[in-house]
């Protein structure tokens, strides 16, 4: 079993690090561990798209290693806070996506302006404005998480963005549909005229149009044979 989940975790990376959410050696993805023993997360000090099944470990509530090689990541507490209050999350994205980075440091809402916005909007991407420093307690992991509430994304201002699933392909699928959508409302607004948007009904229509879980797997898929070699 831990072998999958390692498989996950690092097709996750790369699958982030091929859709440039990387940033140097910063951001990472977790999965559940099966029996609650905490997250299985890439270790610390590599890139998105240098990330191998040797390269991730388990990480306890408490920020211990407990199977597996290599530093961990000081913000382990977002992954870990976020799935002890939400059960049905079985994985986490943190990343420093340029796009949704900067709708959030401009104080925009996240519009329907686009297919992609309708993944998160009703009821919106909620803004954790607490700290824009990392989040390095288990209490700021627990103010994020209660922040994102039953959301699917959470914006860290002046930071990152955060995206949770079901599973971890949700959850990497979520946080490139996110910035993809960050993306077409900078785009919008550069014509500088009044955009419009679809309405909370049409919105929700079009999320189940278009986001039904098998279009997010196939999503998913489709990512995975984009990836090298």
């Amino acid at each position: 079993m831990s072998e999958e989940i390692r498989e996950l975790v690092a097709l996750s990376s790369r699958v982030l690090g091929a859709a440039e959410q990387g940033d140097l050696v910063w951001g990472h993805a977790s999965a559940r561990d099966p029996e609650g023993r905490g997250v299985w997360i890439k270790a610390a000090g590599w890139g998105m798209e240098e990330i191998t099944p040797e390269r991730v470990h388990l990480v306890g509530p408490d920020g211990d290693v407990l199977e597996g090689q290599g530093p961990r990541h000081s913000e382990y507490p977002i992954h870990t806070e976020i799935m002890a209050v939400r059960p049905d999350v079985g994985g986490v994205v943190h990343t420093h996506s340029p796009y949704a980075v900067a709708l959030a440091a401009a104080g925009q809402d996240l519009l329907p302006v686009s297919h992609a916005a309708n993944y998160f909007v009703p009821p919106g991407v909620p803004r954790f404005t607490a700290t824009a420093d990392l989040i390095l307690t288990r209490e700021l992991g627990r103010a994020v998480a209660g922040t994102l509430a039953q959301t699917s994304a959470v914006f860290l201002v002046n930071h990152g963005i955060v995206t949770v699933g079901p599973t971890l392909r949700a959850a990497t699928v979520a946080a490139i549909i996110l910035e993809r959508a960050a993306c077409q409302q900078w785009l919008t607004r550069g014509f500088g005229t009044w955009p419009t948007w679809s309405d909370p009904g049409e919105s929700l229509a079009k999320r189940e149009h278009i986001f039904h879980p098998d279009a997010v797997e196939q999503v998913w898929e489709y990512l995975v044979r984009r990836l090298p070699g």
